[in-house]
């Protein structure tokens, strides 16, 4: 079962809030993973329960998905899971990559020698972790490395647009699936960041992301739950 907790000294109102978006994040994670399928019915009361919070931060969690496209609300039947496209992964991992890309660019003459040191670290942590397979610290490090250089592209806008994209795509999909990133285009990133190579950590950085798209849409695939 699935408890969710909020932060100490945190107001009535904003604990909901963060509760959810706990919810949001996690049935959002089952949808994009396969685990709730298209046409399944998931019920307010039973997700409660299960993740053991009250009705009210599960009802407004899943009310946010039926906004973005998950779900449909069915009279006396609750929430009702929407078939996932070939087409929706194209376009969410899409404009990440066109994203990303924009942000690794300008990173790639910004970052100090101290971060491209540091990124250089994670990289190699990172394939450690993929060695002995702990999916856990793959997850985490793979967000370190994007977060380094997203957060110091001195584009704030463009940072604030791609967290909205990537709140339609899996956030534990390397813990949850074992399924890792691919190295090749992590390690070119890195060595365009090393040479001072905006064009170069771009087009790096586009093609990184669009295999993650491949990898799960494969992953779907295999399910048998991709629609088109």
């Amino acid at each position: 079962m699935k408890t969710v907790k909020t932060q100490p000294g945190a107001s009535r109102s904003e604990g909901r809030a963060q509760l959810s978006a706990e919810v949001e994040m996690f049935v959002r994670e089952e949808i994009m993973t396969g685990k709730f399928k298209a046409g399944q019915y998931i019920r307010t009361e039973t997700l409660a329960a299960h993740m053991g919070v009250s009705q009210t931060p599960v009802r407004e969690g899943l009310q946010a998905l039926r906004g973005q496209g998950f779900l449909r609300l069915e009279p006396r039947k609750g929430f009702r899971v929407l078939e996932l496209r070939r087409s929706d992964i194209d376009d969410i991992f899409g404009v990440q990559a066109h994203l990303t890309a924009e942000l690794a660019r300008r990173a790639a003459t910004r970052l100090s020698w101290e971060q491209i040191n540091e990124l250089a670290c994670i990289h190699e942590d990172l394939l450690a972790a993929a060695e002995r397979g702990d999916a856990a610290v793959v997850q985490r490090l793979n967000s370190d490395f994007h977060r380094l250089i997203n957060t110091n592209a001195d584009a704030p806008k463009l940072t604030m647009l791609l967290a909205v994209a990537l709140s339609y795509a899996p956030n534990r999909f390397y813990e949850t699936t074992g399924l890792y990133p691919s190295s090749d285009e992590r390690t070119e990133i890195l060595e365009a960041m090393k040479t001072r190579d905006p064009e170069r950590a771009a087009d790096a950085m586009r093609r990184h992301i669009e295999h993650s798209g491949v990898v799960l849409q494969k992953f779907l695939d295999d399910k048998g739950i991709l629609g088109n």
